[in-house]
């Protein structure tokens, strides 16, 4: 068990609650949370995990302190990288890292002096069957990989949603804020890299926020022929059992396979994966756990031992989110059309 100290700079996300816990049942302590604007959703963590909430974040970057967690506003995540860079903090990043080109600039820079390890909360790879599916991949079940697919649906929730998440200049937008993930895992499932990319991003609602966009669609070639079609939308009906029924779909010379990873209210409300070959009718697969969590996974990086996501990969990942960015055509509706 660890007796080593963590604190939360930037509370912006929900996701943050899963680096915290995970610390915690690692055996670290958390010295507080700051927060400059959310206050109420840095109440809620904080009162969740018995963690006190500080004004001053200079008292969360104190000698004790080895790691800082951050969901800051995403265009801000890279100042407090540079940060924690600053004070010898290694830090771990809510998903996306960066923003634009030159937040990734920086954030190559930091990584390329090599003074602190960043994590970012690339969760999917540690997903049961997402982990599952990559196995299958390297056992050669599926054959060469031809296509992989991937669907990102979610519930807006706009009137729950800070200003700042309708800003394309602090968020990131839709692709690089939701498609960061698959960006991911299209390189971890087929060990090649992006060759051309192509897409669109549309807007057909809230012309209040005229930056906001609400669906994204790219294709992406990557080495050895192998297609990837990415979309994401936020467009996930209030109804819906999950707040997104995400999907991929892996297609390969010997099989194929589906991930359904919020479940199937009409099957089970839990994680599937479906896979059919040339050798084996159509079933279910048993979900196999990862070796260790995603922090366990930073923890491991920080210590020098073997660790499933690198600094190359997230830097890779924010690569491709930011290149798309700049490659996709906008689809708008006129603001009366989008009022109708």
């Amino acid at each position: 068990m660890s007796t080593g100290k963590f604190s939360i700079i930037g509370c912006q996300h929900v996701h943050i609650g899963i680096f915290i816990g995970e610390m915690l049942e690692l055996g670290y302590s958390c010295s507080g949370i700051y927060e400059k604007e959310n206050h109420e959703l840095a109440r809620s963590i904080a009162d969740k995990f018995g963690i006190p909430l500080v004004e001053d974040k200079e008292a969360l970057l104190d000698k004790s302190v080895t790691i800082v967690g951050c969901a800051s506003i995403n265009e801000e995540k890279i100042d407090v990288i540079e940060l924690c860079e600053s004070r010898g903090k290694h830090v771990m990043i809510d998903k996306p890292a960066v923003t634009s080109a030159d937040g990734l600039e920086r954030l190559k820079a930091v990584i390329e002096r090599e003074r602190i390890q960043i994590g970012m909360l690339l969760t999917e790879r540690f997903h049961p069957a997402v982990y599952t599916l990559k196995q299958h991949i390297d056992q050669g079940l599926l054959g060469d990989i031809v296509s992989v697919g991937m669907r990102k649906p979610h519930r807006l929730d706009a009137e729950k949603r800070p200003e700042w998440f309708f800003s394309k200049l602090r968020s990131g937008g839709i692709l690089i804020d939701l498609l960061v993930h698959d960006f991911d895992l299209l390189r971890w499932f087929t060990g090649k890299e992006i060759t051309t990319m192509g897409g669109y991003i549309g807007k057909t609602l809230l012309p209040e926020h005229p930056t906001f966009y609400n669906s994204v669609s790219v294709q992406v070639v990557m080495q050895d022929c192998i297609v990837g079609q990415l979309y994401a939308d936020w467009h996930t009906p209030n109804g819906s059992w999950t707040w997104g029924d995400g999907r991929i779909f892996v297609t390969g010379t010997e099989g194929f396979a589906e991930l359904r990873l919020a479940g199937d209210p009409l099957v089970r409300e839990e994680a599937l994966m479906i896979q059919v070959t040339h050798k084996e009718p159509t079933a279910f697969v048993p979900l196999q756990q990862p070796p260790w969590t995603i922090t366990e996974d930073f923890i491991r990086r920080i210590e020098g031992s073997t660790s499933i996501l690198s600094h190359q990969d997230i830097v890779k990942a924010c690569e491709a989110t930011i290149a798309a960015d700049a490659l996709v055509t906008c689809l708008h509706m006129n603001e009366k059309e989008q009022q109708q």
